[in-house]
């Protein structure tokens, strides 16, 4: 049984507005989240959609206070400082510290409050990061990305092994799903509270779930135009289903 958000407030948050240096990465991006932001107002959701970069540390706090749930999207790496790494890895690309402040300090607030989140690509990375975890900076493209083609042909599609039990097991009900992504960074050492219920076909996490809290993480893109239908509405009604319990335990 999927359960609808009726008129629960999700906030959709998103790295930057506007991408001056990478534009065609920027419309790409912003087709996804726009796709995301239309299927979770189909589902129920009254949706607000904000920039973490632009509104930074204390907005986004403010703009998160009055949210029932909380979606953390994709975009772009996580900058090392936020997890005692380096710079200088292979691929690394641009960096929006802002952001990454934002967008920690919003999935700790969460925690503190039993907000639900929902992480999507990078967002599941600042889910661990924000915990305590770690990144592995670079993995080998084969089956996570495809390179050297425009952006809008990046995303690869690769099956994903689900924890039977877990929640998103449960959600999918089943322990294997096909899913698209395009990335070059994994969770390494899990944050605390948090346990791996998804890998790759080479072993890397590709989802991850809190012991005792409503939040979850996944590294692909259920929101992608070519994403298995019904994927992103499954991960919405677990969010909407997350957000009920807290409201009725308040």
């Amino acid at each position: 049984m999927t359960e609808r958000a009726g008129d629960r407030r999700l906030l959709m948050v998103e790295v930057t507005a506007q991408r001056e240096h990478s534009p065609a990465y920027d419309a790409y991006v912003r087709t996804m989240i726009d796709r995301a932001a239309a299927e979770a107002r189909v589902s129920g959701w009254d949706v607000s959609q904000v920039s973490a970069a632009d509104i930074g540390v204390d907005g986004l706090l403010q703009a998160a206070e009055n949210a029932d749930a909380v979606v953390i999207m994709g975009g772009e790496d996580i900058d090392p400082q936020f997890y005692d790494g380096e710079r200088g890895y292979e691929g690394e690309g641009h960096h929006f510290e802002v952001a990454d402040a934002a967008q920690i300090q919003l999935v700790r607030r969460a925690a503190s409050r039993h907000l639900p989140v929902l992480g999507i690509c990078r967002g599941h990375q600042v889910i661990n990061v924000a915990l305590g975890g770690t990144l592995l900076q670079h993995v080998d493209d084969a089956g996570h990305r495809n390179i050297d083609l425009p952006v809008e042909y990046a995303l690869v599609e690769h099956p994903v092994r689900l924890e039977p039990g877990s929640i998103l097991g449960e959600r999918f009900g089943r322990d294997h799903i096909v899913v698209q992504s395009a990335h070059h960074q994994v969770v390494d050492r899990l944050g605390n509270g948090l346990r791996a219920v998804g890998w790759a076909h080479d072993g890397h996490i590709e989802a991850i779930e809190h012991d005792s809290l409503p939040i979850t993480g996944v590294q692909w893109h259920p929101e992608a135009l070519l994403a298995p239908v019904g994927q992103l509405r499954v991960l919405l009604d677990g969010l909407a289903a997350q957000a009920g319990a807290v409201l009725e335990s308040a």
